[in-house]
């Protein structure tokens, strides 16, 4: 492991533990003094922290923890939900065989991973669930579309969602997954669509079990614990 995945992993385990609260800034002088590290890997590290949506970069203030509200839940589920089946419609038209042999490999690796129960597993979990997503709305061939959808479901509490699933929701993601791709092989998009739509429709009631606004820190706290304790 480098010095930058390790500040990286540091910084993130804080945000969890409510160590840095959202809205809170990461001082990237107070982690090198604090750490011993030079400014060289905590700025990697930063930089990784904004990509994955942790921080974001505020001009001449530094990285900022991220907060999401129950409003922000529901206005990018509702987009989600209007676009993704759109995606896979027009997926089934024009999906190649490498693209479907690629879905299925990223299933596989989910399922086994779903397997295992520490964090690193949750966190791969979210890396290759983007990948399946990313390759489907590759498949449908819509520059329109990708640029819609990049804007929303590249945030945290869309990319994340999931991870709020007790194991029988985790379970039934996968199981939509292995139908989307069943029914992009016999080029079927309605069928593709509304499994797509139950998805994201799961992925928002696991995401809307929380009463009180949320905090990027108390979702991935909470889903962490849903995940590992099942």
């Amino acid at each position: 492991m480098t010095a930058a995945d390790r500040v990286y992993h540091i910084i993130k385990q804080r945000i969890l533990n409510g160590g840095y609260a959202a809205g809170s800034y990461v001082r990237e002088a107070a982690i090198s003094e604090e750490l011993d590290y030079s400014r060289t890997p905590i700025r990697e590290a930063l930089r990784r922290l904004v990509s994955d949506g942790w921080v974001e970069a505020i001009p001449h203030h530094g990285a900022r923890v991220v907060g999401w509200t129950q409003h922000d839940v529901e206005e990018v589920f509702e987009l989600r939900v209007l676009l993704e089946p759109q995606v896979v419609r027009r997926a089934a038209k024009r999906i190649g065989e490498a693209q479907l042999s690629a879905l299925s490999r990223f299933s596989d690796q989910m399922e086994l991973l779903c397997q295992q129960d520490d964090e690193r597993a949750v966190d791969e979990i979210a890396v290759l669930n983007n990948q399946f997503h990313a390759e489907l709305v590759a498949a449908a061939d819509s520059p329109r579309l990708q640029r819609l959808l990049e804007t929303i479901v590249q945030v945290p509490v869309s990319r994340r969602s999931f991870h709020h699933y007790t194991r029988e929701e985790l379970l039934g993601s996968m199981q939509h997954h292995r139908e989307i791709i069943r029914a992009l092989q016999h080029r079927d998009g309605e069928w593709a669509a509304a499994i797509m739509r139950a998805h994201i429709l799961a992925a928002r009631t696991a995401q809307m079990r929380q009463k009180q606004p949320l905090t990027k820190a108390e979702v991935e706290h909470q889903c962490s614990k849903e995940f590992l304790n099942i």
